[in-house]
């Protein structure tokens, strides 16, 4: 039994998301090797090395893989597949580029979004978002798995996994990389913060998200919104949090102006605190809520701000 698990980085650093899904790749059993495919990325897989339950690190480190385009980076997992059991990557952005490629080229059926693992071959997962749990088993020879970070916790970085070096170049000539925009912000990453703030259509505009900014200062948290407040155009859609935005689960969860749309549960619901401001007492977010204020949120926000 073996586990191939892709790991997240930028060329420069570890995401903590991969720590999670190597927790995922533990309980499946087996030896986990931890694929870094980047350009420049020694420190990436230094870090790698130290991940608690990984055997061995392969860093494929070539321009081809620099910006981790699909069309590359499929071609590289699917060539390394012959030696592992499992082939398993996390849920952000690039695993959902590219796992569904190694899917298809391996003709077995991918298992997306998992929250849990029951065995080697069983795997619990949301759907209809999040309003229900579906146990799926695999009966595929290769699983093809990608994991919610949010669904585990991150392991240990006190291991002492080999480093080996890979010169399998893969370049299908089908796409290039033109350009990265990136929000540049002083606050934490919305997918990794600790404590998230978001603002729903009850702020009524993208100046009153100014309101949350004080208390996301004091908190030290990220700044968060629900897809309504995105849809009208109060605020960029690289802050929605939800079903089709970010899924997060911070320590502290913040949900302000946000009647609790069952997109916008499926992306926080696993927050380890909830607290809500709404001035509508039957709005559905207080039914997830630890915390609950039934207020007008012009009112509550400054005096909380005040007193944090």
């Amino acid at each position: 039994m073996s586990v191939l698990v892709y790991a997240e980085h930028d060329n420069k650093s570890l995401k903590a998301e991969t720590l999670k899904t190597v927790a995922a790749a533990q309980a499946m059993g087996g030896d986990i090797t931890l694929l870094v495919a980047g350009h420049q990325c020694q420190a990436v897989a230094e870090e790698a090395a130290k991940v608690n339950g990984v055997t061995k690190v392969l860093v494929a480190d070539n321009a081809a893989y620099e910006h981790q385009l699909a069309e590359n980076v499929s071609l590289l997992v699917v060539e390394l597949a012959s030696n592992y059991d499992h082939i398993v990557a996390t849920a952000l952005s690039i695993g959902k580029n590219f796992m569904p490629r190694v899917a298809a080229l391996l003709d077995v059926a991918q298992i997306s979004d998992i929250i849990a693992v029951e065995s080697s071959d069983t795997f619990v997962r949301p759907i209809y978002a999040g309003n229900a749990i579906a146990t799926v088993q695999s009966l595929d020879e290769k699983k093809v798995v990608t994991v919610r970070a949010t669904g585990f916790d991150a392991v240990a970085t006190d291991g002492n996994a080999t480093i080996e070096a890979i010169d399998i170049v893969k370049d299908a000539g089908i796409s290039t990389h033109v350009c990265d925009e990136l929000t540049e912000s002083e606050r934490p990453d919305l997918g990794a913060a600790r404590v998230v703030i978001s603002g729903g259509r009850g702020m009524q505009n993208g100046d009153n998200f100014k309101l949350l900014e004080g208390i996301a200062d004091k908190l030290g948290a990220a700044i968060g919104a629900s897809r309504a407040a995105v849809d009208a155009g109060f605020v960029p859609n690289d802050m929605q949090v939800g079903q089709t935005g970010k899924i997060v689960a911070p320590d502290l969860y913040i949900a302000v102006g946000i009647s609790g749309a069952i997109q916008h549960l499926a992306g926080m619901k696993d927050s380890k605190v909830i607290v809500a401001i709404n001035k509508d007492p039957e709005a559905p977010i207080f039914q997830v809520a630890d915390y609950g204020i039934v207020a007008d949120l012009f009112d509550a926000l400054p005096e909380l701000e005040s007193k944090l």
